[in-house]
């Protein structure tokens, strides 16, 4: 049995950090954390969700289903990843930034107005921003490359 961290979801607009600590883990190496969890609050686009955490780019990707279990998008966010290892606990910060990516190849950018709004307001700093930016490009060039999804995304935990 894997050994479960303490993991927060800390969000900048509207500001609030989460426990997501119930969410199921299912994998967890230095790379690479897989959850599986159920949303927060009911939804109606979504019913359940697998999230892969990949540490080294500094993306959250997060497959989406539907109540029949079909998967219907994936939901990249852009984070930045706070890790104490003395408690074993996680914070994941949402920069703002986030790409859907339909079953089709549809590609979204979303919530660019957000992340300036946090920039704005000095809710997030310049380095953050810049790093966001840095990984969302990265994360595009990805996919618009034709190297998504990674192939962590298609292994069955």
């Amino acid at each position: 049995m894997l050994k479960k961290p303490k993991m927060w979801r800390q969000r900048y607009i509207p500001y609030e950090i989460t426990d997501i600590s119930s969410d199921e883990l299912l994998y967890r190496d230095e790379t690479l954390m897989v959850t599986r969890w159920d949303p927060i609050n009911p939804r109606i686009d979504f019913h359940k969700g697998v999230s892969y955490y990949f540490f080294d780019k500094g993306v959250k990707i997060s497959k989406l289903y539907n109540g029949m279990g079909e998967f219907i998008k994936y939901y990249c966010d852009i984070i930045e990843i706070e890790y104490k290892c003395e408690q074993d606990e996680y914070i994941f910060k949402d920069l703002l930034i986030d790409v859907t990516i339909k079953p089709d190849g549809r590609v979204r950018v979303l919530d660019l107005d957000e992340f300036s709004d946090a920039l704005a307001q000095d809710l997030i700093t310049k380095e953050q921003a810049i790093g966001a930016l840095k990984k969302a490009d990265e994360l595009l060039k990805l996919i618009y490359s034709e190297e998504f999804p990674f192939s962590e995304l298609e292994k069955d935990y």
